[in-house]
């Protein structure tokens, strides 16, 4: 019995080390959650707000998944925030006609450019529901604030799951690249002349 456990455990040892082994020879390196690509292993950061907490989020998800914030450079990936906004649309009234519930939809737009490889613009969205309580006016504009900057962090998230992905975009791309390449080659006919033969 102790036989049959220690080759179990052999044989789970075995496929960890070759998953690991796997993983580090494809240019990924797991990062607190994510398995992120060595090519953003040093990052850039830049932001229509210097000083934006958005910014700061960002920032805090670099330090938590190990990647090295540098300043911009033609060399280095760059991850570029474009902007943010917080829309609202009335979900249910009060009896007087007024608004009770609100969806939020909280929207950035950013880029990510990897040199050498191409840029790719992308947008993400987060939705939170706000009861709109007129009888608590400061404990809501509060609450609001708090919502907005959990949607902040969760943007955040996603951005960084995008970034895991970076990858795979890119790879796509080029094959996408390389098809149309060959396609264009396909379409194209080349003449082949024997020696001793006249050109028509």
């Amino acid at each position: 019995m102790k036989a049959v456990f220690s080759l179990t455990q052999t044989i789970r040892f075995l496929l960890v080390s070759l998953l690991a082994l796997a993983t580090a020879s494809c240019g990924f390196h797991l990062r607190g959650n994510y398995m992120l690509p060595d090519d953003i292993a040093k990052l850039s950061l830049t932001s229509f707000d210097e000083y934006g907490q958005l910014k700061r989020q960002v920032e805090s998800q670099f330090e938590m998944h190990g990647i090295e914030a540098v300043p911009p450079s033609e060399t280095v990936p760059n991850l570029h925030l474009i902007s943010e906004s917080v829309g609202q649309r009335t979900l249910s009234l009060y009896q007087n006609s007024r608004a009770a519930e609100y969806e939020l939809t909280y929207t950035v737009n950013y880029s990510i450019v990897v040199p050498d490889k191409g840029s790719q613009a992308y947008t993400t969205r987060v939705n939170r529901t706000f009861l709109d309580n007129p009888l608590t006016a400061l404990a809501k504009s509060v609450e609001r604030d708090m919502i907005e900057d959990e949607m902040r962090q969760q943007a955040a998230r996603q951005i960084m799951r995008q970034l895991a992905r970076l990858t795979a975009v890119f790879n796509k791309l080029e094959e996408a690249e390389l098809e149309a390449m060959l396609n264009d080659g396909a379409g194209s006919t080349t003449q082949i002349i024997e020696p001793g033969t006249a050109t028509p």
